[in-house]
């Protein structure tokens, strides 16, 4: 059983105390996308009220994810078929 830890996070000018599994550096860093991402929704203009500003910060960061998600299967299948192609291409025995 992994030992969890925890990690203080400034989001936004709040603190929070996150106990995790996962290496304080892994959980500073997301920590900071999410005050980064949602600071940037505030300073577009996005939204002034905080609750606001915090749920379309989750939607931008959903969709990031989503896309991500959407290249690495993409890369998959294309790796799968390049795989397939480099099978076909050795001798009988060698496959």
């Amino acid at each position: 059983m992994t030992k969890k830890t925890s990690v203080k996070l400034t989001i936004v000018g709040e603190e929070y105390a996150i106990r995790t599994d996962e290496p304080p550096e892994h959980t500073k860093a997301v920590g900071e996308h999410v005050d980064k991402t949602i600071r940037s929704v505030q300073g577009a203009g996005g939204a002034s009220d905080p609750r606001k500003a915090a749920i379309l910060a989750a939607l931008q960061i959903s969709d990031e994810l989503l896309k991500e998600r959407a290249m690495r299967e993409e890369f998959a299948e294309q790796l799968r078929t390049l795989s397939a192609e480099v099978r076909r291409m050795l001798p009988p025995g060698k496959r």
